[in-house]
C-alpha cells in the first residue's frame, strides 16, 4: 500500500493520467483546478524541499505522512470547495487541522483568521474558518483515502461518501474580499 501511495504522488504530475478522467469526476475537477493556477504536485514538493532542517524525502513513516499531506493539499481544495485565495487557504488549513490534529495547521489557521478579523468589513471570516474546522471534524479521515480510486468518482458522489459538507459561509463572502490584500 505504501508503494501505491507514493505512486499516487507521481500520478498527480502525470498530465496524461489526469487527462483520462471524464468531466464531473474528482480527477477532472483536480485537473481543472490546478491547470489555470499553474499548480502541480511537483511544485508543492519543490517548495517543501526548500524548508531548512527537514528531510521530507526520508524513508520514514513520519516523512511519508508529511509527503502525503503535502501531495493531497490541492485535492482537499477540490473536495472541500475552497479556493486558493487567502481565505480559502486559511479554511483548508483549518479543515486540515481538524483532520490531522497537527498544531502547525492550528497555528497557521488561527493566525490567518486573526489577520482577516482585522478587516472590520462585516464579513464572517472567523465563522468561515470555524465552519471549515467543523467540516474537517465531521467528515471521513481523508489521509487514509484511496485517492486513485477516488479520482474516478463523480465529485458530488465522492463528497457524499466522505461526508464533506458544503461551505456556505465561505461561499457567501464575495471573492474580491477573500484575499488579504483587499481586506486591509
Amino acid at each position: 500500500m505504501a508503494y501505491e501511495r507514493e505512486e499516487f504522488a507521481q500520478r498527480l504530475s502525470d498530465a496524461a493520467w489526469l487527462a483520462s478522467f471524464p468531466a464531473g469526476t474528482v480527477g477532472a475537477a483536480y485537473r481543472d483546478f490546478i491547470a489555470p493556477r499553474g499548480l502541480s504536485a511537483e511544485g508543492l514538493a519543490e517548495e517543501s524541499r526548500k524548508v531548512a532542517d527537514t528531510d521530507i524525502d526520508a524513508a520514514h513513516p513520519l516523512a511519508w505522512y508529511a509527503r502525503r499531506m503535502r501531495d493531497v493539499h490541492d485535492v482537499w481544495h477540490v473536495l472541500t470547495g475552497y479556493g486558493t485565495d487567502a481565505l480559502g487557504e486559511v479554511c483548508v488549513v483549518a479543515f486540515s487541522y481538524a483532520q490531522t490534529r497537527s498544531l502547525g495547521f492550528a497555528v497557521i489557521a488561527l493566525a490567518g483568521a486573526r489577520q482577516f478579523s482585522r478587516a472590520r468589513n462585516g464579513q464572517p471570516y472567523a465563522k468561515a474558518a470555524r465552519e471549515a474546522w467543523r467540516n474537517g471534524k465531521a467528515c471521513a479521515w481523508l489521509p487514509a483515502v484511496d485517492y486513485p480510486a477516488l479520482f474516478a468518482l463523480p465529485l458530488d458522489e465522492a463528497r457524499r461518501q466522505l461526508r464533506i459538507a458544503t461551505n456556505p459561509t465561505y461561499q457567501a463572502i464575495p471573492p474580491h474580499l477573500r484575499d488579504r490584500s483587499t481586506v486591509h
